[in-house]
Parts: structure tokens; sequence; C-alpha cells
């Protein structure tokens, strides 16, 4: 078995870095390692089936932005452990110059900036990897060096947002993606109305197998068909689905007595995708027909019967209706979930296998959940997220993204309770603030991607029943949050390219 090991100095460092435990290590060509994580007094130990080189990938506190995932550079086994933040820093500071200079390439203008903070970094990280027989100062210029190397990254990246929105709206006279929002539960009450048609013009009728027949073959469209009404009136686009929700506790829960007899579960899943199609044939012709796949959960399935029974349920649902686009979610996309040793494929060869099954699949959607345990994303800097875009664009189909960001680490009654806020993803205490910037942030950067048809926000009210804790653009009370009025702008923005 291969062991890469990582010092930090002085250990009490790790006193504070639970992080650490979940770490991952990932080879050359991106693939995730089973990864054991051992920590003893200064040293954080990674345990993997092979030896060949890797990157270590951990969230590090880094003074200014919070605690981003940063990835080393490939690393082959030594016995002297590495000097943990010294790697960390020429990892970013590699990631850097490479992005740079490939964008440059292209004919992106880089800010002038960027050139000043990228030398102050990797003029403290040669400081750093000459004083490596001092680890404490090693220590402390490789932190100084990834300060340094995050803002040459925000810098970068703002300037790359800016340049690539402006030449998008400049070719095409105005956007041609959509910016909507989840609605879970009743539509948005008629105060609320103009907010919505002010920051969106889409919006996603929820369609959940688990809500629509808690109980066997007792259907319940009441909120379905509200919200259909509600967004064509509004003459908005229209999405459907997630219909069948793959992870812990998204199917419903009667489905518990047929869990090993996969046929029973394919029969069931494509009777409820044939009456919700055929339910709103002609009046929503984009379903998300499955989430989590990838990630599972659902009644103990394996790998192999999820990916079946999606197959299944596409067939079906291209029979239904040719001219429909059909999407699946793809939750947790770095796939930094296979660590743990419980999947086989990653969440692009999945994706791979659907396409190649031929079964008609549009595109697929990217759930950007970010400060959520013990399911959803660790927080990552937009270079990151660039990069994660860039990567699946290879697959050739149009990318949707949901979106999904705390505005507080407070209890939320209504949010589900397989999840909670990650409290530390962020320099300060995760507020409103922060949700706001990092959504407009991250929302500009997508809508500037050519590959992103969609960008989609996970609910609309805190004080609607919902997934994630907090993450809603409406306080319970039905006021709005900062996030919002930056959604709003970002649309105006785009509508007086028209």
């Amino acid at each position: 078995m291969g062991l890469i090991r990582f010092a930090v100095e002085p250990a009490t460092l790790l006193d504070d870095l639970p992080e650490a435990y979940r770490g991952y290590l990932t080879g050359s060509d991106g693939r995730v390692f089973v990864t054991r994580i051992e920590v003893q007094e200064a040293i954080i130990g990674c345990h993997r089936k092979t030896s060949e080189s890797c990157k270590f990938h951990v969230a590090w506190p880094v003074t200014g932005f919070g605690r981003p995932v940063i990835a080393t550079a490939s690393l082959s086994e030594r016995e002297q452990p590495y000097l943990l933040p010294l790697e960390l820093a020429r990892g970013k500071i590699v990631q850097l110059r490479n992005q740079a200079g490939e964008w440059e390439l292209s004919g992106m203008t880089i800010p002038p900036d960027f050139v000043d903070s990228s030398r102050l970094a990797f003029r403290a990280f040669a400081k750093a990897a000459s004083r490596q027989n001092q680890p404490e100062e090693a220590t402390r210029l490789s932190n100084e060096a990834l300060c340094h190397a995050c803002a040459a990254a925000e810098i970068l990246m703002i300037g790359y947002s800016s340049q690539t929105f402006l030449n998008r709206l400049q070719r095409f006279g105005s956007l041609p993606a959509s910016i909507g929002c989840e609605l879970h539960q009743a539509p948005p009450h008629p105060d609320a109305d103009e907010l919505f048609a002010a920051a969106f013009n889409s919006a996603t009728v929820a369609c959940a197998w688990e809500k629509i027949e808690s109980k066997e073959k007792n259907y319940d469209w009441t909120y379905c068909d509200q919200q259909l009404d509600w967004c064509e009136k509004r003459k908005l686009l229209v999405k459907g689905g997630p219909l069948i929700d793959l992870g812990p506790h998204g199917l419903p829960s009667w489905l518990a007595r047929g869990q090993h007899d996969r046929f029973y579960l394919e029969k069931l899943a494509c009777d409820f995708v044939k009456m919700a199609i055929s339910r709103y044939f002609g009046r929503i012709r984009i379903w998300e027909v499955a989430t989590r796949l990838n990630s599972g959960g659902a009644l103990s399935l394996s790998e192999e019967d999820l990916l079946t029974l999606v197959v299944r349920v596409l067939d079906v649902a291209r029979q239904l209706d040719e001219e429909t686009q059909l999407l699946i979610r793809i939750d947790q996309p770095w796939g930094e979930y296979q660590a743990r040793g419980q999947h086989r494929l990653s969440p692009m060869q999945l994706v791979d296998a659907l396409l190649r099954s031929s079964v008609g699949l549009a595109g697929v959607n990217l759930e950007l959940a970010v400060g959520y345990l013990p399911r959803g994303s660790a927080y990552r800097d937009l270079l990151d997220i660039s990069r994660l875009i860039d990567m699946w664009s290879i697959l050739g189909v149009p990318l949707h993204a949901t979106l999904a960001c705390p505005s507080s680490s407070d209890d939320d009654a209504l949010a589900s309770e397989s999840w909670e806020v990650e409290p530390r993803m962020w320099d300060r205490e995760i507020d409103e603030a922060g949700q706001a910037e990092w959504i407009e942030r991250i929302l500009e950067l997508l809508l500037a991607k050519q590959s992103i048809s969609s960008v989609s926000l996970a609910h609309f009210s805190d004080g609607d029943s919902h997934t994630f804790p907090q993450a809603g653009l409406l306080r319970a009370d039905g006021t709005p949050k900062a996030a919002l009025e930056r959604i709003m702008i970002q649309h105006q923005r785009n509508k007086r390219q028209d």
C-alpha cells in the first residue's frame, strides 16, 4: 500500500484542522484515490492502494480567504515527509501560472495587478523552499505565498469573468443562458412576485417522486400544478424535476420493502416518470430526470443498479416525448466522495456511460452546494470552479448549474435534516454579505462560460420547505437578502443588452 506523508509545523496547527481528515489524493489524470488519513503528532499520513505520484487536496486556512481546498503539485513517495504548506503553495502557484499562460495565449488581457501578486507569491515560496530546515519559518513564508497566490487567482478570475462575459454578450447580443430558481412548495407569495420577476427568467417546478407519491398509489400533484400555472402566467422558461432523487432518503419510504428487487424498483420508477411527463406533456419541455446518481445512497443500491435504473428511466422518458430535453444532476462534481472507497466510477465516467448508451441525455446539471456537510462540496476559489466547468465541457453537452450557499449557520427547521452548514469556510462568520458576494462572483463566471446553458438557485425562500439550510434568497419572514439584489442587477444587465 502506498503512503505519502506531510508535516505540519507547529503540531498545534492540527488542533484546529479537522479538515485534514477530509483530505484526499488524486492521480495525475484527476481520478480520486481511495484515501485513508491518519494523523500522528505533526504528521498527516495518506494511505492509498497505489504508489504512483499523486496530489493531496485539503482545506487550508489562508488569511483573508477562508479555508479553500488547495491541491499540492504532483508528488512522488519519499521517506522524508513533505512540508504541507510549502507543497500547497507550490501547487497553487503552478496552477495559477499554467492557467494564466493558457488564457494569455488565447487572447485574454492579463490584469497588471495579477503580475505583481504572482511575483510576490513566487518570491515568498522561493524563500520558504530554501528554509525547509527551519520548518516554522518555512511554514510562515509558505502561508504568505498562499495569501499572495490566492489574491492573484482572485484578480485573474475577475479579469477573466469580465472579459469573457463581455465577449459573449457582444457575440450573441444577449446571453444565451437563463437565470432561474427552484420552487419547492407553493408558488412565491404575491408580495414576492415582482422580486422573482426582477431576478429570474426561468423556474424549476418541483416534481419529486418522494413528495408526490409519499404513500403508494396515492398521488398529490397540487404543488406541481400550482407552480406550473404560476410560471406560465409569468411567461417563465419552465423546467421540471428532479423526478427521482437517488440520494439517502430521496425515494419514497414505502419502497424499502422492495429494495432488493431491482426490477420491481425500475418498473415503479418508470411508471412514475411516465405519469409525470404525460401529465405535463407540451407544458414542460426540459426535465431533470434524476439527481445524485453519482453519490447514491438510496435503498443501499449498488453503483451498477443506480446506473441501470437511470438508463431505463431516460429511455422511457425519451419514448414518451422525443422533443423534450432530458437532464441529470450531479452532486459533489469534484468527486471527493470517492475517497471513501464506496464508488468505482467518477462522476464524469457515469455521465459518459449514459451518453454512450444513446438514451438521449441532453445535458448535465452540476450541483455546486458549497459550505455544507456531509454531502456538499467544500469551499473552493473561482479558479478551481472555472477549471471544473472546463473539465466537464469536454463531454460536449450543454451544462447547467444549481447553486446553494448558506447565509447563516443558525438552525433551519425547514431544511433537510441530512444537511448542516460548515461554519469554517470563510474567515468571518457565515452571513448574508458573504452569500451575496459568492453568488455574484460565481454567477458572472458561469454566465461567461460558453458551455453553460442555465444557472439556477437552489430555492427562493427560507420560509418554504427546502434542502439546503439558509440557502434561500428571502428570509423566512419574506424579506429579501443581499444576494437577491445582486442577482437582480445581473439580470437587468443582461436585459439591457437585448
